[in-house]
């Protein structure tokens, strides 16, 4: 096909009624790459996500658009209904990830692997590591197919329609962090010890599986964090080094030093505050059940689009932990007069030194974490916050009225 006419097809599809799998996972950033690179996207399997709720008469529906009528202006609405993907044709090839150093995952894996090749006829992808477990177990698994370099890793988003990680939260981030702009939809089984992520459950894989390959499938689009850093020396802020997606959280803290981290915190071109404490947490919503939330930041459903801004014990009273709109960018500056530099770790792995001058910015990624839901995005996410955390669990009060009451009761 010709470059015109695939990109007509793209401008063409299904965004009257939904997002498009092409818009969620063609990387805008390879429009000028070949029409080879292009011919592998379109042999994925294609897929759409619109928006449903439960019952067409139900009351969730909102208005999605700002009405101006005779003077007065309508508050817009973003839609509370939920998002369900739609396979348009059948998906060819998986990528499963686990968790490392684990018996029971590995059995799981390898049983997971020959039920998806013998029953779905699919391709299958795991990591180097799992396909030499796998071949040390049995010959049979030498169909399973891997990458050799990062190269490869970079191209996987061309080829894979479905990803399956076995763990807890820790192998989604991992699995997120090995795709730097589309991402596939996931599939997250829970074999951690903690996960808000993961609400499918193992022993029942063969249906979920099933149930997700067949579709439709609720999903929940967690957001991620584009994050730059600046050094003093650069003539400008588009002289950055590489940019870091986290799914979870970036933190800037003192590290090892003894002395108040002194940050200086921007939005857009705003003034916020003077960070004086242990250091600041910007979070995502998927992440406000994860380090903001011991600092005391605020739980939040990961379907709203906002950036949490957590501070690490501040020698403040009064600085209370503030939500801010997606479309905002941070910048947080170590000032010349702070005592030490700064330490800064994304999804709690390459941690960076910020010395004074260096900035680090923030926004919200192009590019989503599409995740399977069990039932669908609050319901999960309400079920992970009771389970995960027993939240406001307590013993039911007992009724004990007036005795003016209890008389007429028996009476």
């Amino acid at each position: 096909m010709q470059q015109n006419e695939l990109d007509k097809i793209f401008d063409e599809c299904c965004m009257k009624h939904g997002i498009c799998s092409h818009e969620v996972l063609r990387d805008r950033g390879s429009d000028s790459s070949s029409n080879v690179d292009r011919s592998k996207m379109m042999r994925k399997a294609s897929f759409k996500l619109s928006w449903w709720c439960k019952g067409e008469n139900g009351d969730q529906h909102k208005h999605d658009i700002v009405s101006f009528e005779k003077g007065n202006i309508t508050t817009a609405e973003r839609s509370s209904k939920q998002i369900s993907l739609k396979w348009e044709s059948d998906p060819q090839t998986v990528l499963i990830l686990t968790k490392p150093n684990s018996v029971s995952v590995r059995i799981l894996c390898a049983q997971m692997v020959r039920w998806l090749k013998e029953k779905k006829k699919l391709n299958i992808y795991v990591e180097p590591r799992v396909r030499a477990e796998l071949l040390t177990e049995s010959s049979d698994f030498n169909y399973v197919q891997t990458w050799k370099d990062d190269q490869e890793i970079l191209l996987l988003h061309t080829k894979v329609d479905l990803v399956i990680t076995l763990g807890g939260d820790g192998t989604v981030l991992w699995a997120a962090s090995m795709f730097k702009g589309p991402v596939p939809p996931i599939v997250p089984f829970s074999l951690g010890s903690l996960g808000f992520m993961t609400p499918f459950h193992s022993e029942h894989f063969k249906e979920c599986l099933d149930s997700v390959l067949r579709g439709p499938v609720s999903i929940t689009l967690r957001h991620r964090l584009l994050c730059r850093v600046i050094r003093d020396a650069a003539k400008n802020e588009y002289e950055t080094e590489e940019p870091i997606l986290v799914l979870n959280e970036v933190t800037i803290d003192r590290g090892i030093s003894s002395y108040l981290t002194n940050l200086e915190c921007y939005c857009d071109n705003s003034f916020v505050t003077c960070v004086q404490g242990d250091g600041l947490i910007l979070s995502t919503t998927s992440g406000s059940t994860a380090y903001s939330l011991a600092a005391g930041g605020s739980m939040v459903h990961p379907q709203v689009p906002g950036i949490l801004f957590t501070p690490i014990c501040p020698h403040s009273l009064s600085f209370r932990p503030l939500i801010l709109p997606e479309h905002v960018t941070l910048r947080i500056v170590v000032p010349f007069n702070s005592r030490s530099p700064a330490w800064a770790s994304f999804d709690g792995k390459d941690r960076k030194q910020l010395a004074a001058g260096d900035a680090l910015l923030c926004s919200m990624a192009p590019c989503p974490v599409p995740t399977a839901c069990q039932v669908d995005s609050t319901s999960d996410f309400l079920s992970s916050i009771h389970d995960g955390l027993h939240w406001n669990l307590r013993k039911t009060q007992s009724f004990d009225g007036p005795w003016e009451l209890q008389d007429i009761i028996q009476i």
